[in-house]
């Protein structure tokens, strides 16, 4: 158990946080207090609503309960789209290159080492898994090296915002794709996404690249199609089990890794922090967030028209407290790695 969630939940029971209203909370977090998961969003005081998360990703952040608790949370996904879709395309053509061995073999004194002819990216069918704004980033980052671009998304997208991708099935994703990239959320239904059964269905000799969440691929699965050569070279920023990665990824020279740096950018952080703090002003003083998480937002739309407001009925934003007719709060935010 991580060591400063007992501490927490403690501070909860003992109602030391009561007028706390609001959360920032980092991806560190989890690795103090552990996961937002049911047990500790049933923890949280009374007077919490909303949490403003800064990050894109909210996998460790339990959104069912939260609604049930009518606790609206918030993610900064447009501050990460250009720093992600630019890792992306880094791996993409270390992957294409296989350039792990070339540049472990100039450290090593070795000159090229065992380098093998690559690919080029241009003319190759580039496939996206997940349409969101960091999936089209990188649509216009892979036209510019000459590859042709489809995806799958959830939903199909309007012509102005395909900008010439072709939407397809997931299966013929699969199959047509020279290169593959996953750019979509983790939940419940996305997990393993891409396992033995999708790695059949691709060419021989794909590529794979993975700046979204680790546990979207099955990486025994993955360590497989590398072995068979069913995929040729994949480039990872993220893992399913971060910090610690697949031995066989690790050691397999035909893996570009990296340490989950897609926004490790002074401009990204500084955007990502800023949109955040955008969310804390705007529910404190509005009732509203700028960027809430998509299962919220939709499900809030969903409602309009019936009577229901979008902050899990009560009208006034606080949770069903009465907020003596003002549209903000009074009360605390939570700054902490929490």
């Amino acid at each position: 158990m991580p060591p400063g969630r007992q501490e927490f939940l403690a501070n909860c029971k003992s109602g030391r946080y009561d007028d706390v209203i609001a959360i920032y909370r980092s991806n560190v977090s989890t690795a103090i207090t552990g996961p937002f998961d049911a047990e500790l969003v049933k923890a949280l005081p009374n007077s919490l609503a909303y949490i403003c998360h800064n990050g894109a990703g909210y996998d460790n952040i339990d959104t069912t309960a939260c609604s049930e608790r009518g606790i609206r949370v918030s993610s900064t996904p447009i501050a990460v789209n250009n720093a992600t879709a630019d890792i992306t395309m880094f791996l993409m053509l270390g992957a294409l290159r296989q350039a792990y061995v070339p540049i472990s073999a100039i450290r090593a004194g070795q000159w090229q080492g065992k380098t093998k002819l690559g690919h080029d990216p241009q003319m190759k069918v580039l496939g996206i898994l997940g349409m969101g704004g960091i999936g089209r980033e990188v649509s216009r980052r892979a036209k510019v090296f000459g590859m042709r671009v489809i995806y799958h998304n959830r939903n199909r997208l309007s012509p102005a915002l395909e900008e010439g991708a072709c939407y397809v099935s997931f299966d013929q994703l699969l199959a047509q794709s020279d290169v593959l990239s996953l750019n979509l959320s983790l939940n419940a239904t996305t997990r393993h996404i891409i396992s033995h059964r999708e790695f059949a269905k691709m060419k021989d000799g794909a590529v794979i690249v993975n700046t979204a969440r680790g546990a979207l691929i099955d990486e025994k699965a993955l360590v497989s199609a590398l072995k068979s050569g069913k995929v040729s070279s994949a480039g990872l920023d993220v893992y399913e089990n971060e910090p610690c990665i697949e031995p066989e990824l690790l050691d397999n020279p035909k893996v570009m890794l990296l340490p989950h740096i897609g926004t490790a950018t002074y401009e990204t952080q500084k955007e990502m922090e800023l949109l955040v703090l955008e969310n804390l002003r705007s529910c404190l003083q509005s009732g509203k967030l700028i960027t809430p998480i998509p299962e919220q937002r939709d499900a809030w739309k969903s409602q309009a028209g019936t009577g229901i407001s979008n902050c899990n009925g009560n009208n006034n934003g606080t949770n069903g407290r009465p907020n003596n007719g003002r549209n903000g709060h009074n009360g605390h935010v939570f700054h902490g790695h929490i």
